[in-house]
């Protein structure tokens, strides 16, 4: 049974809520499958669109959506302000993006393991980290590597420089992100199959190790951060 608080967001009294801690979001009202999560304070719009067991949400600031288990209104409360996107200038970007590779790097020293929907910690996707590294500087970017690559403005691999990112997966697709170090080098978090089921640094190279190589082999290309994502709902 719904408790008083919990009936009131399923009757939309308001639509915009923050989360009060951690929050899962899943890819259907099943809520078997992690689509993505939401940090504590993080905003959402609660849609018109319930399920037996589930409701419909998008989150704020990178419109993402997903579905929150009815068991888990109780961690949501209705937003006193609502969410203005930060805006950046490039050269604001670009003075931060040592934070941002100290994040990443930091995340890598705890103990951490591959996680599909990823994104509070310590356990990431490969864009999970990538925008869990990034906000943590105020730069939202957009959650999955195919929007990412998307989002970011293009650049050539001779023109990398440490805080770039760089894509890979498919010539149809961008499947994977990591981010770029330097002198060849890149952080990211990769899976147990075919990477090392958590974050580690890998080279742009065919001298690498067989993760390294396998994933170079799947390179896309490069981009560069030059604003923060702004919301579209």
């Amino acid at each position: 049974m719904l408790s008083n608080s919990e009936s009131q967001i399923l009757n939309l009294t308001v639509d915009k809520y923050q989360c009060l801690a951690e929050l899962n979001l899943y890819d259907s009202p099943a809520c078997t499958r992690l689509a993505t999560q939401a940090a504590v304070g993080r905003h959402l719009r609660v849609t018109s669109n319930h399920q037996d067991t589930a409701v419909e949400v998008y989150l704020c600031e990178d419109d993402y959506p997903g579905w929150v288990s009815f068991l888990d209104l109780g961690l949501l409360q209705p937003a006193t302000v609502h969410y203005q996107a930060a805006t950046f200038a490039e050269t604001e970007i670009k003075k931060l993006l040592p934070k941002v590779i100290a994040f990443t790097q930091k995340a890598m020293e705890q103990s951490n393991e591959y996680l599909w929907g990823g994104t509070v910690g310590p356990n990431y996707d490969c864009s999970g980290l990538m925008q869990a590294a990034f906000v943590s500087v105020g730069i939202w970017l957009p959650r999955d590597a195919y929007q990412q690559e998307a989002f970011v403005q293009a650049i050539t691999l001779e023109e990398l420089q440490p805080g770039d990112l760089v894509f890979f997966g498919t010539p149809e697709k961008a499947t994977h992100v990591g981010l770029y170090l330097g002198d060849g080098a890149y952080i990211h978090s990769s899976g147990a199959t075919q990477g090392r089921n958590g974050i580690g640094i890998d080279i742009l190279s065919e001298q690498g190790d067989a993760v390294s190589r396998s994933y170079y082999q799947q390179l896309r290309g490069a981009g560069r951060v030059v604003k923060s994502y702004e919301p579209q709902r």
